[in-house]
């Protein structure tokens, strides 16, 4: 991946970071017990923090997803994105909500998920997101016949946004894995 060298943007803290990111910048702290480099680079611009931090928590309490399921989505995504920064931290959250270890390194290496009904997600996240939205029938109709309900359809798209939102800062940021990740570090393909 070539290096961007004409556009650097700092990890801002709680004591740097503009005023309308430094109440998020506080929750985050107080809910991960770090501060996690990604959100300090989206605080350059509170309403990218904004939109990201809040819509994740309203998404996580009104998902028709399971937990273990949305981090099957957001891994699928950023797999999909290239994302190192994602890929090592959805690991770590996948992990701490009991994804199998196997689901996780199928997601990690691009294959098949041993799961039928998990694997029809990534696929079906896959193709959201390499196709632009741009789903066929025969996308939607293997989601669907997997057993999600139609609502799931308009929350993998949710999810996607989510994740071009991080993945991207990430491709522009070059954002260095928290020391939490760094077990679940990832080489983008």
């Amino acid at each position: 991946m070539e290096t961007l060298q004409n556009v650097e943007f700092k990890i801002r803290t709680i004591e740097d970071a503009p005023e309308a990111s430094k109440s998020i910048l506080t929750a985050a702290k107080s809910a991960y017990g770090f501060d996690a480099n990604l959100l300090g680079l989206m605080a350059n611009h509170p309403a990218l923090l904004y939109a990201y931090w809040e819509g994740d928590k309203f998404l996580t309490k009104n998902s028709v997803l399971t937990a273990k399921e949305r981090q099957i989505a957001f891994l699928a995504s950023s797999y999909e994105n290239n994302c190192q920064y994602c890929m090592a931290a959805h690991s770590s959250i996948a992990q701490m909500h009991r994804v199998s270890q196997e689901n996780i390194d199928a997601l990690r290496e691009g294959r098949e998920l041993p799961d039928k009904k998990l694997n029809a997600l990534s696929e079906y996240v896959k193709a959201t997101t390499t196709k632009r939205g741009q789903v066929s029938n025969e996308d939607i109709n293997k989601f669907l016949n997997a057993g999600y309900p139609k609502e799931a359809i308009l929350e993998v798209i949710t999810i996607v946004g989510f994740k071009v939102m991080t993945n991207y800062m990430d491709h522009l940021a070059q954002t260095p894995v928290d020391v939490p990740f760094q077990a679940n570090l990832w080489e983008a393909k």
